[in-house]
């Protein structure tokens, strides 16, 4: 699956935010649009399927909004037809669980050895050397082409407006990423990884417990 203008297929509205859901501490540096960035959710976030999450957007426009989540490796892993690709996966080569939205669908992202300026055959560019891998290609037509792919299934989307409102009540802050947060070999780290290397204040989060009423 190439993503080309897949948010305008979409209706995936999630009503995550909730009176007395967002805690105190709230920063939220940046603003949209948000794509080619990350968004952290930041604590406490009761919804299970976004908690300590990392989503790297892919889209947002006036349409709407489509990210992955970067730091939740599931158990799956690749078989057929697609076992082929697992040899190009990067570690750890789990399917990751991109988000709620139509878990049936898989989605690759890989690093190229160059940016991209249009579509090709298989790859599709998405940010500097981030492109989205068509998976019913043949792998062997990307070797030497990209240095990582990472496998997704389902994607986060909001509707017109949302993550803009979502961002505004605090549920998520906007931050660049550094180049090796798409492909890292350590997912379940991510959230801290990323907050640690924020100027000031901000990388306190870091630190903050997973029960915030234990601190």
């Amino acid at each position: 699956m190439i993503i080309r203008n897949v948010v305008s297929s979409y209706n995936c509205g999630f009503d995550r935010l909730g009176p007395g859901k967002m805690g105190p501490m709230v920063m939220v540096p940046g603003s949209p649009p948000t794509k080619g960035r990350l968004l952290l959710a930041t604590p406490p976030l009761e919804d299970p399927n976004f908690d300590r999450t990392v989503i790297y957007v892919l889209e947002h426009h006036d349409e709407g909004a489509l990210g992955l989540v970067l730091n939740r490796p599931s158990p799956e892993q690749l078989g057929e037809p697609l076992d082929a690709w697992v040899e190009l996966q990067t570690e750890p080569s789990q399917v990751f669980s991109g988000g709620p939205v139509e878990p049936d669908a898989l989605i690759a992202l890989a690093r190229t050895a160059e940016p991209l300026d249009e579509p090709g055959e298989h790859l599709a560019p998405l940010s500097g050397n981030l492109a989205s891998a068509d998976l019913g290609a043949d792998p062997l037509l990307m070797t030497g082409s990209i240095s990582a792919l990472r496998v997704f299934r389902g994607y986060s989307g909001w509707g017109p407006g949302q993550l803009e409102g979502e961002i505004e009540a605090g549920a998520w802050l906007v931050l660049d990423p550094d180049p090796s947060d798409v492909f890292t070999p350590d997912p379940d780290d991510l959230w801290r990884t990323v907050l640690r290397r924020q100027p000031g204040r901000l990388s306190w989060l870091a630190t903050a417990p997973d029960d915030l009423e234990s601190n």
